[in-house]
């Protein structure tokens, strides 16, 4: 698993609009919450995600750049993205490389023998692409702790 203190892995994975995202260089442009979550349109990642959308106002003023990643296609990330009025870049994580690289996998997903999704993860790196800041979950139903995550943006401000 990937620790803090430890560079963000390389991957390349495709946005909402099938355009390819390096995000070990997106990384490198300033702070960067990287938010995995299992599924699109289940419930605890629509209010997850929509909770990031009302609060990124927060995290921009605080010059954090967020990417959401799930193992869903990007075509079920779009219409996710659109029908919940996200704000950010959410990445496909369909072949489950950057789960497997960050060490989050999340295996037999809704019971579904053989199904991988993410943990429910939040990554937070420095404008080096360093991690500063990690947490994870074995239970998809928790969500973070978006206190700490602003807490933790505003410190390496």
């Amino acid at each position: 698993m990937v620790e803090i203190g430890e560079k963000v892995p390389g991957m390349v994975l495709v946005d909402t609009e099938l355009k390819k995202v390096d995000v070990s260089e997106a990384v490198k442009n300033g702070i960067t919450v990287i938010a995995f979550f299992p599924g699109a349109f289940t419930s605890v990642c629509t209010k997850e995600m929509c909770r990031f959308r009302d609060d990124m106002s927060q995290l921009d003023s605080l010059g954090a750049n967020i990417f959401a990643v799930s193992v869903d296609g990007p075509f079920s990330n779009k219409a996710f993205k659109e029908h919940n009025n996200l704000n950010f870049t959410i990445l496909s994580d369909y072949d489950r490389s950057a789960v497997k690289a960050f060490g989050i996998e999340l295996k037999d997903f809704a019971k579904l023998d053989g199904y991988t999704a993410a943990k429910r993860s939040i990554f937070i790196s420095d404008n080096n692409g360093i991690v500063r800041y990690k947490w994870v979950s074995d239970d998809p139903t928790i969500e973070p702790d978006y206190k700490a995550i602003k807490t933790a943006v505003e410190e390496l401000k």
